[in-house]
């Protein structure tokens, strides 16, 4: 897909960080733009700034919420036109003991990094399908391919949208979509304090240990991170490309190699040892 000149882009989490970035690289390639977040004063100050560039909507959606996607949907599609270009960006990062397992925790992490994805598909899959046309861009993080600690709910919803865009890229490429996983380290967007803003009111408490930590992430992030708005250029050429991947750094390579390593290492014991059985079996059946 090299040329994105008037074609429709669906970016949720669009206002701030990565989600702002990729806006702003689609502006400037010519691309009319619907953003949708949570926060009423990002929107605006989105809005405003791209209006300079391109046509825009804002929408304040719960991605989560799978009939207010459908109607924020809708109304993108009659005033922009057909959404070609889906960006399931928007997300949340929180950490909770497993010893501290939480429904409610669970339910609402999956509902906005798992569910929300699956509500862009629902809305904006079908056409592009009808259409034999489109690209979709979904935002994991590391934590989807390599277990890091501290954040097994986080990391469970991250490994879904990198297998579930693996998936997809192998079902819809003969259709003519392509599908991108944007795996990005440390960025400089505020996620650790959007997240604690929008958490649930009977999630568990944090410890003053894990406080701690988050206050100190996001310290880190905002100030040593990568540049959201190099993630979201080097996003758009993704998809200019068609490439299944896009990292921002490459210091998990060795714990990738090595998971990589071991699943294969298994593989073959296993194999092994279930075809020895096999043939201790069939001797003695003869």
């Amino acid at each position: 897909m090299r040329d994105l000149r008037g074609r429709v882009a669906f970016i949720t989490g669009g206002s701030r960080g990565i989600g702002l970035g990729i806006a702003r690289a689609c502006a400037e390639a010519g691309v009319k733009i619907a953003i949708a977040d949570l926060d009423e004063a990002s929107l605006t100050a989105a809005a405003a700034e791209l209006s300079e560039l391109t046509d825009v909507q804002a929408h304040r959606l719960d991605v989560s919420d799978r009939e207010a996607y459908a109607s924020v949907a809708k109304h993108v599609q009659e005033g922009l036109g057909e959404v070609s270009l889906l960006f399931n960006n928007a997300g949340v990062a929180d950490s909770v003991s497993p010893s501290g397992i939480s429904h409610d925790v669970y339910a609402w992490m999956r509902g906005i990094n798992v569910d929300g994805v699956h509500h862009g598909l629902e809305q904006f899959l079908p056409g592009m399908v009808a259409r034999r046309d489109g690209h979709i861009l979904s935002t994991a993080s590391e934590a989807g391919i390599i277990p890091e600690g501290g954040g097994y709910l986080y990391s469970l919803s991250k490994y879904a949208v990198v297998g579930l865009s693996e998936s997809l890229r192998v079902e819809l490429g003969p259709l003519g979509i392509g599908v991108t996983v944007l795996i990005p380290g440390p960025c400089a967007t505020t996620i650790v304090e959007n997240t604690r803003h929008h958490r649930p009111e009977t999630a568990p408490k944090h410890s003053e240990r894990t406080s701690q930590i988050l206050t100190m992430a996001h310290e880190w992030l905002t100030t040593q991170g990568r540049s959201p708005d190099d993630v979201g250029a080097l996003a758009v050429e993704a998809i200019r490309e068609n490439r299944p991947y896009v990292f921002t750094r490459d210091e998990g390579g060795a714990a990738l190699t090595a998971r990589t390593q071991a699943m294969l290492e298994a593989m073959r014991h296993d194999h092994d040892h279930l075809e020895a059985r096999a043939s201790e079996r069939e001797a003695v059946s003869r």
